[in-house]
């Protein structure tokens, strides 16, 4: 039997009394489909009573299944916030009581309260969101992903033209916010490239990599928890909006960077991300990349413009700002620019690392450039972690040539995808270097000098550093033949200076 909203507002004041949890002092945070009431070290989250196109809490039995979804599909993000779902009781006395012995009349989600103030979007507003945070953020999602579950991914796939064709029908509804001409455009975008990417994704399905994810991964969903990225209030109330390509899970955190300007953070987190999953099969999925950034957009738009609608007409011009935001944010991912291969050498100590990160957020598509660095690649090789050193064996000729090989194979897989990439070597061969060249793609090659006493210290001042040069080997590498440098489109840039300095001068020579 249906619960009108009314009926439930007793329940909702009983919740934000503080005698309720014992004087505690009670906040309480409404949107259109929850309550949630934070007090002590306890939150409790009430499904409202009501129903939507795309979900139904209209009744105590669907709110009662509602919250125990909640539960097990919030188990892969945040184990340690999730504790349980309580009811809330009607007494013998006709009192309510939380967690009491009579019959539920409510059911709410308990949660381990934290910090609401240290969300993701607020440090984001802040300038709180480092690259070190960005770095985390990604080992929290990939260590996620691969607790989820493998589901079906026919009803996904075929809910990716449903978006589609929703989100067009609610920017046509509103051709004074969206340009009609835009969203035409959007929307021919959208299906040519759901076309193209379908059989790719249909492959990663048999795969398992179309997975029971989190659906709503925003920054405002996920918290700094005891220091640490936490994700929560993943989607419960539609297995298949929840559902879909691993990359399309992360799409939206990665848009939600883009769309507020921290594009070096969202580059460092598609970066870390492929690092820790280690899948080759997610350079091919680049391809997908554009479309995902898009649809997360477009759907952000149309949700945002459907608040809009509801707002009281003082509220609505910034919400509408928004949705306009993210609207034309859709129109630019979804026709991405061609894709470009650079080459970041020079000898230990010249700073190419510091150089390919600094680069990788400039080089469209969006996020940036994938940056593939030899010394990080090395130690996969040899099942190694990043800063763990590798034995004298391991830089022999044969197995560099090797790796130099697999480097440029890999590049070739990333820009034949769409995508950029920077490849970060010594390349102090003039065959090394010309072979990179040939990997495809607009290519240019930046090699860095430096003097040996700048190289030195640079090499001896690193800490928790994947790569394994010393003051002993920057001095060896002095003595390397170098060649010519007669290769077409390799540039020789000056190193010695900050890094500030070189990344202006690289950023020339690739323009």
């Amino acid at each position: 039997m249906a619960q009108t909203a009314d009926e439930q507002e007793e329940v909702l004041r009983l919740l934000a009394d503080p005698a309720a949890y014992g004087s505690a002092e009670v906040r309480r945070f409404d949107t259109h489909a929850a309550s949630v009431f934070l007090a002590g070290d306890r939150a409790l989250k009430v499904k409202r009573a009501v129903r939507l196109p795309y979900l139904d809490y209209s009744t105590l039995a669907k709110r009662a299944e509602a919250c125990a979804a909640e539960i097990e599909v919030n188990r892969p993000f945040a184990p340690q916030l999730y504790r349980g779902v309580v009811a809330i009781t009607r007494e013998r006395d006709g009192s309510l009581m939380i967690g009491g012995q009579g019959t539920p009349v409510e059911w709410a989600v308990e949660m381990r309260r934290f910090d609401e103030t240290r969300t993701l979007d607020r440090l984001a507003d802040a300038g709180k969101i480092d690259a070190a945070l960005a770095d985390r953020l990604a080992r929290m999602v990939a260590t996620a992903h691969a607790r989820a579950a493998v589901v079906e991914a026919g009803p996904w796939l075929a809910a990716l033209e449903r978006y589609v064709q929703q989100d067009s029908a609610v920017f046509q509804a509103n051709p004074d916010l969206f340009p009609p001409a835009a969203v035409e455009r959007l929307g021919r975008s959208s299906r040519a490239a759901l076309t193209r990417v379908l059989p790719l994704l249909s492959v990663r399905g048999e795969r398992g990599l179309v997975r029971r994810g989190h659906g709503d991964l925003h920054l405002g969903n996920v918290a700094l928890v005891d220091g640490e990225p936490v994700a929560f209030d993943a989607i419960e109330f539609a297995a298949v909006i929840a559902s879909g390509d691993l990359l399309y899970d992360l799409a939206f955190l990665i848009m939600d960077l883009i769309e507020r300007g921290l594009t070096a953070a969202a580059n460092i987190v598609l970066n870390r991300y492929l690092l820790e999953t280690r899948r080759p099969e997610d350079f091919d999925a680049l391809a997908a990349l554009p479309l995902f950034l898009s649809l997360r957009a477009a759907i952000r738009a149309m949700v945002t413009a459907e608040r809009a609608a509801r707002a009281a007409q003082a509220d609505r011009a910034p919400i509408r700002r928004a949705a306009r935001n993210y609207f034309d944010l859709a129109c630019r991912l979804i026709e991405p620019p061609p894709p470009r291969l650079v080459a970041v050498g020079g000898l230990s100590g010249t700073g190419k690392s510091a150089l390919a990160r600094a680069l990788a957020p400039e080089l469209p598509p969006a996020p940036g450039a994938v940056v593939l660095r030899s010394d990080v690649e090395r130690k996969a090789r040899f099942g190694g972690a990043e800063n763990e050193r590798l034995p004298a064996e391991a830089y022999a000729p044969p197995v560099t040539a090797a790796l130099y090989s697999d480097l440029a194979g890999t590049a070739r897989r990333i820009v034949a995808a769409g995508h950029s990439a920077i490849v970060d070597a010594v390349y102090a061969r003039p065959h090394e270097r010309i072979a990179i060249a040939a990997a495809g793609a607009p290519f240019r090659g930046i090699f860095l000098t430096a003097d040996l006493p700048t190289r030195v210290a640079r090499v001896s001042g690193r800490a928790a550093d994947a790569s394994d040069a010393d003051a002993r080997v920057a001095r060896v590498q002095e003595h390397y033949d170098l060649g010519e440098f007669a290769e077409p489109h390799w540039t020789v840039l000056d190193a010695s200076g900050t890094p500030e300095e070189t990344l202006a001068r690289a950023k020339a020579a690739l323009r």
